[in-house]
């Protein structure tokens, strides 16, 4: 199958060649013939597999077929993060190369007047994050009057992110009569909530089973304490070669702590998170892509919208607390067909983490102990099983009349048993279950 065979105009077929894709990936082979159809459509699919050009290249088709009015913009692309919005500008900017569509993408954390003159311009696709977007509305920079297509790109982050409100903000200023777009990486029960009052009677597009990690994705983890994770990390590098790798932590505070350390260990290193200005994480980001700097350390924002081409190894330094999260981090090798290598530094604190990941991607990570690392604490193979309340009934059955056991009544040697006694304690001063409950609710006020 060809993108030509898909509908797609010569301009937009040629546009898909010069960036080396000839054939279709599934999302796409699917996702675009509905789009096209004017349909309203939710789709799902593992990140890297191509879910961008699965709706930019179908809308600038539709977009084609009759010329803007006004001032736009006929198409609004929702993203939950600057990286994402600047990097599906970035596609629409490739797959328009030859047709004439006017662009522009708008986020925080930079100027807004620039923006701003932008917008008066005139334009077909505007990208934005909800937060920027209503800002330069209330400013009056745009009007929502003239959108044709509504796309909601990651809709499952965005709701992570919080974003439920600014979008239904959105929703309610933009013309009734639309054609939604809704692509993410799983169809969470909140995900399905959400179209349920957006989209109408929709094409629905699921080519992976939900939270599956890529077959490209080579997966281990590396049990080791927290207080040699970082020393593993600057071996890992050197001892590997590794050039770019991608590093994940928990917090901003830890991310830049691990930057200094891979520094002083001579391993050049780059931090990208939430703190630091547009600036500098678009100059560490094209640092990081130019193999001016080894290692990226980014937090979660990262994790989607970062698109390196043939990025060969990603770190987990710290497991995420959410398991769908680390779906979306090792997603960011492996893409396109290439393969990848995803390795996590697990420390025994993380047991339950990584037990809840090997319970969500319904697999089990191989362990690799590195010499001169092994971790005081192992970690299990395997979560510990609860424990069945009828086995421990069945072995308490029978105590308390014969032997002397705790149990109801008298025992054998005819003093009151256990229970009885405690039965006796708990009306006696409040010491018993009562006076507990009522000693750990003051706590609990108190707190």
């Amino acid at each position: 199958m060809s993108f030509s065979s898909l509908g797609l105009s010569e301009q937009l077929v040629r546009a898909t060649s010069d960036q080396g894709y000839e054939t279709p990936s599934p999302i796409q082979q699917q996702a675009i013939p509905a789009v096209l159809s004017g349909k309203d459509v939710m789709a799902a699919a593992q990140t890297g597999t191509g879910k961008t050009a699965g709706f930019t290249l179908p809308l600038l088709q539709r977009l084609g077929e009759k010329p803007r009015q006004g001032k736009g913009p006929r198409a609004l692309i929702l993203a939950p993060t600057r990286e994402l919005a600047a990097q599906v500008h970035d596609s629409v900017n490739l797959y328009s190369r030859y047709i004439p569509t006017k662009s522009a993408v708008v986020f925080g954390g930079v100027k807004i007047n620039p923006q701003m003159m932008k917008l008066r311009k005139g334009l077909d696709v505007l990208v934005a994050t909800p937060g920027r977007l209503l800002d330069l509305y209330q400013q009056n920079a745009v009007r929502f009057n003239e959108v044709e297509i509504l796309v909601l790109d990651e809709a499952d982050r965005m709701l992570d992110m919080g974003f439920i409100r600014d979008i239904r903000k959105v929703l309610d200023l933009l013309p009734a009569k639309r054609q939604n777009l809704l692509f993410s990486a799983t169809f969470s029960s909140d995900i399905r909530k959400l179209a349920q009052g957006l989209l109408n009677n929709p094409v629905q597009v699921e080519v992976a089973a939900r939270n599956t990690t890529a077959e490209t994705v080579k997966q281990s983890v590396y049990p080791v304490d927290q207080s040699q994770k970082s020393a593993l990390l600057s071996k890992l590098v050197r001892d590997n070669s590794w050039e770019q790798v991608l590093v994940f932590t928990r917090t901003k505070h830890g991310a830049n702590r691990l930057t200094q350390k891979l520094e002083k260990d001579g391993i050049t290193a780059a931090a990208i998170h939430g703190n630091k200005s547009q600036g500098a994480r678009t100059r560490a980001l094209a640092n990081f892509k130019a193999g001016e700097v080894r290692v990226l350390v980014a937090t979660d924002i990262a994790a989607r919208g970062l698109d390196i081409k043939q990025l060969p190894q990603v770190v987990n330094f710290e497991l995420p607390n959410v398991p769908e999260d680390y779906v979306h981090r090792i997603g960011r090798t492996g893409r396109a067909g290439e393969r990848g290598h995803a390795l996590s530094l697990v420390c025994a604190d993380e047991g339950k983490l990584l037990a809840g990941i090997e319970k969500l991607i319904k697999k089990q990570l191989p362990r690799k102990e590195i010499e001169g690392f092994e971790p005081k604490n192992n970690l299990p193979l395997k979560p510990k099983a609860k424990a069945d309340p009828s086995k421990a009934r069945n072995r308490n059955a029978g105590r308390g009349t014969n032997g002397g056991k705790p149990g109801q009544g008298r025992s054998g040697n005819g003093k009151p048993g256990n229970a009885a006694k405690s039965a006796g304690r708990s009306n006696n001063g409040g010491r018993g279950r009562a006076g507990g409950q009522q000693r750990s609710g003051a706590r609990r006020q108190s707190a």
